[in-house]
């Protein structure tokens, strides 16, 4: 389910009318829609493992139509198939696009296949995979997605945060109600401000307390087929509802007692601070 529109003209941020957040730029791309942080093991170097093998192996294995259900067959039966939510197919012609491994995205696009177009083959189908926009591509805002686009260089980061639209558009606004003005892509993606906001973006693989839940991604909780909203017990940790729970929500926070709690709001509001107090002194 994943929109492949693969760029090999050089593209500048404002030159971009029609943003496809698959595919952006030769930086980094999301294959969130394909099953990608689906499985139990979503960490980057579980995945690097699984792109890498499956991008070799289809490689060595196809070279015509009928091949590529050998490949499908015995990429199933190597892979530990083991996933959080059931109902989300988890493609396996997802790969690595280029030799560096910055980009992950569809083994059987035409632009991968001297123009031949092998979608059919995938479970989606061709007509479904090509004409799917995500949710964010319609929720962020113009600015919000050249934002994310501009600090951010890797693909499984990248995945991650432009799929989190809680997380997204609560920093984002955190961020304005500071500085009292509307976002601008060209200021907030200027010297340190970039690299304040990157620094934030990263906590959503590095926060100190993220839920050790394997059937845990983002706000959810999975149970086989169903879902459900994982709250933060406030009453039990004997205080009110912080103003930063939509983001630690969506980074699948669980906190044991109230000073975790408060170091958990120290961290992000040190990072808001900080870009705020930069933003006043450099505009």
């Amino acid at each position: 389910m994943l929109e492949q529109l693969y760029y090999e003209r050089n593209w500048t941020m404002k030159d971009m009318n029609d943003i496809h957040l698959c595919q952006p730029d030769s930086r980094k791309s999301c294959g969130a829609c394909c099953g990608l942080y689906n499985y139990r093991d979503s960490s980057r170097e579980s995945l690097v493992k699984r792109l890498r093998t499956r991008t070799e192996l289809f490689h060595e294995i196809v070279r015509r139509k009928n091949d590529l259900k050998t490949f499908s067959e015995k990429t199933k039966k190597i892979e530990d198939r083991e996933k959080i939510y059931e109902v989300i197919y988890c493609c396996e012609f997802l790969g690595f696009l280029d030799h560096e491994e910055k980009r992950v995205g569809c083994l059987l696009h035409p632009l991968q296949n001297r123009d031949t177009d092998l979608r059919g083959a995938s479970f989606y189908g061709k007509e479904l995979c090509d004409g799917h926009l995500c949710p964010s591509y319609h929720y962020l805002s113009q600015e919000e997605k050249l934002t994310l686009i501009e600090i951010m260089d890797d693909w499984h980061l990248y995945g991650l945060c432009i799929t989190d639209i809680d997380l997204v558009k609560e920093y984002f606004r955190l961020l304005c109600d500071g500085i009292g003005d509307k976002m601008d892509t060209d200021k907030f993606c200027s010297g340190t401000l970039r690299e304040t906001m990157s620094r934030f973006f990263s906590l959503k693989t590095s926060w100190p307390f993220r839920s050790p839940e394997a059937n845990r991604f983002g706000k959810y909780w999975f149970d086989g087929s169903q879902y459900m909203i994982s709250h933060i017990d406030y009453e039990n940790l004997g205080c009110a509802r912080s103003r930063f729970d939509r983001i630690f929500m969506s980074l699948t926070s669980r906190f044991k007692n109230r000073e975790e709690l408060r170091a958990g709001e120290e961290i992000i509001g040190k990072n808001i601070d900080e870009f705020v107090d930069r933003y006043r002194k450099k505009y």
